[in-house]
């Protein structure tokens, strides 16, 4: 088995809305999933950074995209998460919701992704630097800006 070495990654979970119905559920994660994960996917460009490249603290920031939480679930969603030491990892809450996503045109969803992850990473700068973290946030964000931005021009 090939190890993983991406530092960033993403994760999706729909909200449980209890007025909606199957169908509609398998249509939302249809209609969010290929901007993560399809042909033109953002994950695609995201696992061109490796975490060896920017210490050994961190080996996964994890972009959890929580598309459409119900009321009661926003409630539980930090702005990020603590920084699991034995995984070396952590989670990065982004809220998807009609008005930052599904109501935008094709080139505003894709900014809108852009934009969320850069400005987590600025969260994510302040738990390295809390937890004295050995990983180069500077590099990364820059590596990344780059990443994003020749995936944007696409």
């Amino acid at each position: 088995m090939e190890e993983n070495t991406n530092i960033l990654g993403c994760f999706m979970k729909i909200g449980f809305d209890p007025n909606l119905k199957e169908n509609e559920f398998t249509a939302i994660s249809e209609a969010f999933r290929p901007y993560i994960w399809g042909e033109k996917g953002i994950s695609k460009e995201l696992k061109k950074l490796h975490w060896k490249d920017y210490g050994n603290d961190l080996e996964l920031a994890l972009f959890q995209f929580h598309v459409k939480p119900y009321i009661t679930e926003l409630q539980y969603i930090k702005e990020i998460e603590s920084y699991r030491k034995n995984e070396k990892a952590i989670g990065i809450p982004i809220i998807v919701n009609d008005e930052n996503f599904f109501n935008k045109t094709e080139e505003g969803r894709y900014e809108f992704l852009k934009q969320s992850i850069l400005q987590k990473m600025d969260l994510l700068a302040e738990v390295v630097k809390k937890r004295k973290l050995d990983t180069n946030m500077d590099l990364l964000k820059s590596n990344l800006e780059k990443v994003l931005q020749e995936f944007m021009i696409k």
